[in-house]
């Protein structure tokens, strides 16, 4: 067994945390632009460092939450964007 484990090494537990974290960042940009997260995360395992990248650059949906409130969810934004007579101050 430990034979085994010198074969396969350390870089190959390396490239499988790349490959899931490539999945788990395409999933969360799919979400935040309006598509969902399954197409995101099926982009990202199948087209291991493209998927991230393909989401960054497609076009967000209108009524997405990346159109709304940002990228990550920012506060800030999304409190500036509220009408004056809601009851919040504006920074």
């Amino acid at each position: 067994m430990i034979v085994l484990a010198e074969v396969i090494g350390s870089e190959s537990l390396y490239l499988l945390y790349a490959w899931l974290l490539s999945a788990a960042i395409a999933g969360y940009l799919s979400d935040r632009k309006g598509y969902g997260e399954r197409i995101g995360l099926a982009s990202g395992l199948i087209l291991f460092v493209l998927g991230p990248v393909i989401w960054l650059l497609w076009p967000a949906r209108p009524d997405s939450k990346w159109k709304s409130a940002g990228p990550f969810g920012s506060r800030i934004r999304s409190e500036r964007r509220r009408s004056p007579g809601s009851g919040h101050p504006e920074p």
